[in-house]
């Protein structure tokens, strides 16, 4: 079953397009990537998909009850004197105190994302990659049906954003998911398509990326290399001037 469609989208803002002729679908169960220059429609497109923006014109069908979010910058306030259960507990109806279904809730959340340990500790006692993992409950603990993430990896060390991936594959089992990266090669070892997004979209079905799908993107040459951990090399290019 299809969670998102759309449907010859496009989207501007102040009459420059920033989304032209978009068709996309998204199904249950699926892993999408969402790549490309910065300035290049990214995260508008997951916000039509959350709903927090319409098309300009087409349509985007949106067939899911309950979607889940994760912000790029989990370091923001990070300073703020609460526990990690507290900061789960965010994502639930505000309430001065917390019933015992809704506390055995944030429980069993911090305990998939591996945070169970954690549950009393304050969260600028956390690692980088620990407190993405406490934002990523936060958005679980609505038991939704889509995971949103936008750059999941951005402030998180190589080896967290390795188990990172691992934990997001694990969750895929379950639940659809879509982020922003532009880790590409962590991307192609783990999602199950990928979105090419530079004002238009290339979708391509499949996680393995190449150097001509990110060319049609990037417009410019793309080199991928990978020995020993995940990264990637851009190759040199004349006459395009990107973000």
């Amino acid at each position: 079953m299809s969670l998102i469609a759309t449907h010859d989208l496009w989207f501007a803002y102040d009459q420059a397009p920033v989304l032209m002729d978009v068709n996309l679908k998204l199904e249950a169960g699926d892993f999408l990537a969402l790549i490309g220059p910065n300035g290049g429609g990214k995260s508008t497109l997951m916000k039509l998909m959350l709903g927090l923006l319409e098309p300009s014109s087409g349509r985007i069908e949106r067939r899911y009850r309950q979607a889940g979010y994760v912000p790029q910058d989990a370091n923001r306030n990070k300073g703020f004197p609460i526990t990690v259960a507290d900061v789960v507990g965010l994502g639930l109806k505000p309430r001065l105190r917390r019933t015992a279904e809704e506390r055995a809730l944030v429980s069993q959340t911090l305990e998939r994302v591996g945070l169970a340990d954690f549950a009393k500790r304050r969260i600028d006692a956390l690692s980088g990659g620990q407190r993405q993992r406490a934002m990523i409950a936060r958005a679980l603990v609505t038991e939704p049906e889509i995971l949103f993430l936008d750059e999941p990896t951005a402030s998180v060390d190589m080896r967290g954003q390795n188990d990172l991936y691992e934990l997001l594959a694990e969750l895929n089992r379950h639940l659809t998911i879509v982020l922003i990266s532009h880790d590409f090669m962590a991307v192609s070892e783990h999602v199950k398509q990928v979105a090419c997004v530079n004002t238009c979209v290339h979708h391509h079905q499949g996680g393995q990326l190449t150097p001509e799908l990110l060319e049609q993107a990037y417009c410019c040459p793309v080199d991928l290399i990978a020995h020993g951990l995940p990264h990637r090399v851009f190759a040199k290019h004349e006459g395009h001037n990107h973000d």
